[in-house]
């Protein structure tokens, strides 16, 4: 046998001795991360355009577990905490998904042209008005 690793006229490769030796791999457990995100609503909320209860009941109804909506079973809780609505997840979630399902709601409430979704830290979202303002002001100068 070559040390390429291939017996001469045998497409198959040949076994090294070790891996007939070897112990089966044994089942890591995973340890249950739960990861907690927050939407800020405080500023459309307080302009009274955008209500966080019904935000809330809306990524309830369409955050998907396993390819399912409507399969949060104890793996996913939406919580509400004035005008923050929090996600918590025991499953792999990721923030990008709720930034989309905020996009989502905003587009469903036709609040899109005036709001949009920033992260403001490394777990959370905040919904602010665009910088309208601004190139009011660079206009006037021109």
């Amino acid at each position: 046998p070559r040390e390429g690793g291939q017996a001469r006229g045998c497409a198959r490769p040949l076994l090294s001795s070790f891996a007939h030796n070897m112990a089966p791999a044994k089942k890591i457990q995973k340890k249950k991360v739960v990861k907690k995100f927050a939407i800020d609503c405080s500023q459309p909320v307080d302009d009274g355009i955008m209500d966080a209860a019904s935000f809330e009941k809306f990524l309830l109804d369409k955050i998907k577990v396993n390819g399912k909506v409507g399969n949060l079973a104890d793996l996913v809780t939406v919580s509400r905490e004035k005008a923050k609505v929090i996600v918590s997840a025991e499953t792999d979630f990721s923030k990008r998904y709720l930034k989309y399902l905020s996009k989502k709601y905003l587009k469903k409430q036709q609040l899109r042209d005036w709001l949009h979704v920033i992260a403001n830290k490394k777990d959370s979202y905040e919904l602010r008005y665009y910088n309208i303002h601004d190139n009011e002001a660079d206009e006037d100068e021109d």
